[in-house]
C-alpha cells in the first residue's frame, strides 16, 4: 500500500502521476533500499529535507538498473503530489541547486506548456556546475542551464520520457507568451548603434580621391579648363603631381615592384642570351668536328689513290724502257746492214 498514489492526488496528462515514470524503472525503485528506508511515509515538508541532501542528479545506472536518489524522490513527489506553491519554492530558491533541479524536473513532468516556459526559462541564467550520474555509474559535469535546456528541448531526461509540450512560437502567436529576449540583444543593439554612427560620420566626411582618379583628372582636364590654364598653372600642377607621386606610398611600392620586375626581366634575358650562346658554340663545335673528320677521310683516300697511281706509272715506264731498248737494237741492226752508224742508246 506504501507504493500507491495518494487518494487526493489528481490525474496528470489523463493518467496516474506515477505512470509518468516507466514501469520497469518504477519496479526497480520500489525494490531499492533508498525507497524503502528514506522515502517511506514522507510528506511534503519532510521531502524538502531529503532533497537538500542530494549530491547529484540522474536516473538509473549499472546493468541491473539501480535507481538514483534523485529519481526516487521524483517518484515520491509524483506519489504525494505536493502543492504548486511548494514546487515554485523549490524552483525559486537559489541556495540548493539540486533542490531546484528536482523542482524543475517535476514541473516539466506535470506542468502545462505555458507553465514550463514561464517558470523554467528564467533558470537558463543559472550557470552553476552540477554532477550527473550516467548509465555506467560514472559522474559527469554539466551546467544548470544545460540541464534546463534539455528539459525544454529533449524528449528524455534522467531516464524519464517527458510529455509533449507546445512549441514556443505557437504560444507567442496566440499571445499567451511574450517573445523571448536574449541577453545578447543589448550588445547587438549597441553594435548596431555604433555602426550607424560610424556610417553617418563617414557620409558627412569628404571622400579623398584616390591617386588614379586624381591623376586621371589632371591628365584629362575639360577643354574649357585646358584653354584657361596658363603655362605657370600647368607647371604648378605638374609639380604638385610629381610631389604627390613622390609622397604616395603606393607609388613607391609600385616603383619598387616595377624595378624588381625590370631586374627579373633583365636576368631572364641574360639567361636566354647565355643559353643561345652556349647552343651556338655547341653547334659550331660539332660543325668543326664534322669538317675535320671529313678532311681526314678525304686526305687518306687521296693518299691511297696516289699510291695506286704511282705504282701503275712505274710499271708502264719500265715496260716502255724495255720496249724502247728493243727498238734501238733492231734499229742499229738495220742501220748496220745498210752501212750506217749505230744510234747511241
Amino acid at each position: 500500500m506504501a507504493n500507491q498514489t495518494a487518494k487526493e492526488a489528481a490525474t496528470i496528462k489523463g493518467t496516474n502521476p506515477q505512470y509518468l515514470v516507466e514501469k520497469i524503472i518504477r519496479s526497480r525503485i520500489y525494490e531499492c533500499q533508498f525507497w524503502k528506508e528514506e522515502c517511506f511515509a514522507l510528506t511534503a515538508e519532510l521531502l524538502v529535507d531529503k532533497a537538500m541532501q542530494l549530491k547529484y542528479i540522474g536516473g538509473v545506472y549499472s546493468g541491473v538498473v539501480k535507481p538514483t536518489p534523485f529519481i526516487c524522490l521524483l517518484l515520491k513527489m509524483l506519489q504525494i503530489q505536493p502543492e504548486k506553491d511548494i514546487i515554485l519554492e523549490f524552483i525559486r530558491q537559489q541556495e540548493f541547486k539540486y533542490v531546484r533541479a528536482l523542482g524543475a524536473m517535476y514541473m516539466r513532468l506535470t506542468g502545462t506548456s505555458l507553465d514550463c516556459f514561464k517558470f523554467l526559462e528564467p533558470l537558463l541564467l543559472d550557470y552553476r556546475k552540477m554532477r550527473r550520474q550516467n548509465r555506467d555509474g560514472k559522474y559527469e559535469l554539466l551546467h544548470f542551464d544545460e540541464f534546463v535546456d534539455e528539459l525544454l528541448t529533449q524528449e528524455r531526461v534522467c531516464d524519464c520520457i517527458l510529455p509533449r509540450i507546445q512549441k514556443r512560437h505557437v504560444l507567442e502567436e496566440t499571445n499567451q507568451l511574450e517573445p523571448r529576449t536574449s541577453g545578447l540583444d543589448d550588445d547587438l543593439d549597441e553594435a548596431e548603434e555604433e555602426e550607424e554612427e560610424h556610417q553617418h560620420k563617414s557620409d558627412h566626411h569628404e571622400r579623398k580621391p584616390s591617386h588614379r582618379e586624381w591623376d586621371r583628372a589632371q591628365r584629362s582636364p575639360s577643354p574649357k579648363s585646358r584653354r584657361s590654364r596658363s603655362p605657370q598653372r600647368r607647371r604648378s600642377i605638374e609639380r604638385d603631381r610629381d610631389h604627390h607621386r613622390d609622397h604616395d606610398p603606393r607609388d613607391r611600392h609600385r616603383d619598387r615592384e616595377s624595378e624588381r620586375d625590370r631586374h627579373r626581366r633583365d636576368r631572364s634575358r641574360e639567361k636566354d642570351r647565355h643559353r643561345r650562346r652556349s647552343r651556338s658554340k655547341e653547334r659550331k663545335h660539332r660543325h668543326d668536328d664534322d669538317r675535320h673528320h671529313k678532311h681526314k677521310s678525304s686526305s687518306s683516300s687521296s693518299k691511297r689513290d696516289k699510291n695506286t697511281s704511282s705504282s701503275k706509272g712505274s710499271g708502264s715506264s719500265s715496260k716502255k724502257d724495255k720496249d724502247g731498248s728493243m727498238g734501238v737494237e733492231e734499229t742499229n741492226k738495220l742501220r748496220a746492214s745498210l752501212g750506217l752508224k749505230p744510234l747511241r742508246p
